[in-house]
């Protein structure tokens, strides 16, 4: 068991370190992700106002279904993509939130640059 609480301290720490050097306003808010065992979630933060802009899960919604794969991961990313056009959103700060850029990070990163949205 402390090697599980081990790690997610870990993960937290480097969230901690990638957060004092980024922030999101309201011309180029905060992408954030996270993934469980099972699902993603992703929103659009204005960290300004403390304001969600937009978000998507793969946990319920139209997007139910999807699991936590690099395939399912660019669809994810496509689709915050398309979300983000429809309210004027070129730019976003991506967050990793600990998490290393490979995989399904990466994945939803390039969905979303796929979908025309500068990271």
């Amino acid at each position: 068991m402390k090697r599980v609480i081990d790690k997610t301290n870990r993960r937290k720490r480097r969230k901690m370190r990638v957060r004092r050097k980024i922030n999101g306003t309201a011309e180029r808010p905060r992408l954030s992700v996270f993934k469980s065992n099972r699902y993603m979630y992703v929103q659009v933060v204005d960290d300004v106002s403390g304001n969600t802009l937009a978000s998507i899960n793969s946990a319920f919604g139209e997007l139910k279904g999807l699991r936590v794969k690099v395939e399912d991961g660019v669809k994810l990313g496509e689709e915050l993509g398309k979300r983000l056009k429809e309210q004027k959103i070129e730019k976003v700060v991506f967050d990793r939130n600990g998490y290393l850029y490979h995989g399904v990070v990466k994945a939803i990163a390039d969905g979303t640059r796929k979908a025309g949205i500068e990271i």
